[in-house]
This record gives structure tokens, C-alpha cells and sequence, in this order.
């Protein structure tokens, strides 16, 4: 029987000695290590290795490392231990609701950090997640935040891309107007309906065959919305 290989850990962080000091820990430990120095390398390294975990900095010259979680939790739930010098409790409570799964400050002891990566990989759930969604002539590509119709790019607004990405992180399934309208404009926009409305047809101008009679952005008669693959 083949041994099994060391799970993978992504390193992001800016810092080369932090980053050299962390491989060293964590090769001790057991772990394969790839490392990042940017927000957006480290959300690309992510999308392509598919890491088992990922220690992540807050202070990145890029995308803040809460901008990170927040865009690393759009498409998948892999996770993440926050690595900082910021020890203050807001800061753990911002990195904390963004997604991220445990937070340690630095100076840190290398076998506490070890100790908690074991904790929070034994709690994570396997991954069978797919970066890029791919329905009729459309590509989804999340870690990207790109969406392309035939193979060329279709600008969307933020708001119309966040809806887009919802229903792909749903797809198959109903998204209430509720549900839509409380994540997209918060609790105390949940009765305004035209406003998905409004969204909707212009998303599906920009990405159905036929606007007017949809394949994959479908309608639940007073419930809300649902993509559908085929």
C-alpha cells in the first residue's frame, strides 16, 4: 500500500522570514507547504492546489487578509487559521465572522499553531468543491470573480455578479427573495422585491440565449430563484 501524502498547507504572507519560519514548523509537523506573499496570489495558489488549510496573514500589500477570507468563502470552505500580529479582540472578531476558522497572533509557539491546525482540519468537511461552475455557454469562474459567455468576458455590476454568485453557490436549489435580498442589501431590505427584479433581467440579458424565455435563471412564482444547469 502507497502511503498517503502529507496534507497541503498554503502559507500567505508577506513576510519572507515569517514565511521561512512557518515552513520549517510546519514541514516538522507533518505538513507539504507552498507559500504566497500577495492576497490575490494566495487566492490563486488556493484555487489551484486545493490546499487542506491555509494560514493566512491579515496585513497584505494586496487585499486585506479579512478581503481574502470573504473572497476564499464565495467558493469554497477551506480552512483558515489567521496569523497576525493584531491582537486586538475586534480584529479576531472581523477575521472570525468573515469565515475565517481560528485565529493565533504573533509571536506564536510553533506547537500551539501545529495544535490548532490539527483542530480545525479534523473539523473540516471534505471538499469536493469546483472553483469554476460551468452552465450551457457560461463559465463562473469564483476564486476570479470572472464570468465569461463563450468564452469572452461579460462585465457585470457588483451587485448583479454577488446575485449571479449566490445562485451558483445554490444552483439547483430555490433562493428565496428573502434570503437574496437579506445577504445582497441586509435584514432591512427583504421586502423589496423589485429590486431582484431589476438584477435578474439584466442578468439574464447578459447571459441567456433568450432573455425572455430562461434556460438556467428560472423563476419559482412567488418564492425567489434558481439555477438550473441544463
Amino acid at each position: 500500500m502507497k502511503d498517503l501524502p502529507p496534507p497541503r498547507l498554503l502559507v500567505i504572507d508577506d513576510e519572507l522570514q515569517i514565511r521561512r519560519l512557518l515552513r520549517i514548523t510546519l514541514e516538522a509537523g507533518g505538513y507539504a507547504v507552498s507559500e504566497a506573499e500577495t492576497g490575490q496570489a494566495g487566492l490563486a495558489e488556493a484555487a489551484a492546489l486545493q490546499p487542506d488549510g491555509i494560514v493566512l496573514d491579515l496585513g497584505l500589500p494586496d487585499l486585506s487578509g479579512l478581503e481574502v477570507v470573504r473572497r476564499l468563502r464565495e467558493w469554497s470552505h477551506i480552512p483558515v487559521l489567521v496569523l497576525t500580529v493584531r491582537d486586538q479582540v475586534d480584529d479576531k472578531i472581523a477575521a472570525l465572522d468573515a469565515g475565517a476558522d481560528d485565529y493565533l497572533t504573533k509571536p506564536f509557539n510553533g506547537n500551539e499553531l501545529l495544535a490548532r491546525l490539527r483542530a480545525i482540519l479534523r473539523r473540516a468537511r471534505p471538499s469536493h468543491e469546483l472553483p469554476v461552475i460551468r452552465f450551457g455557454e457560461i463559465e463562473v469562474d469564483l476564486p476570479a470573480r470572472c464570468v465569461r459567455r463563450s468564452g469572452q468576458e461579460v462585465h457585470l455590476t457588483a451587485r448583479e455578479y454577488d446575485l449571479l454568485r449566490l445562485l451558483v453557490q445554490h444552483r439547483g436549489k430555490v433562493v428565496t427573495h428573502r434570503q437574496i435580498l437579506r445577504e445582497l442589501w441586509g435584514p432591512n431590505a427583504e421586502e423589496n422585491t423589485h429590486y431582484l427584479r431589476v438584477f435578474m433581467t439584466h442578468l439574464r440579458q447578459k447571459l441567456e440565449p433568450d432573455p425572455h424565455t430562461p434556460r438556467h435563471l428560472k423563476t419559482e412564482a412567488g418564492i425567489g430563484y434558481r439555477l438550473l444547469d441544463g
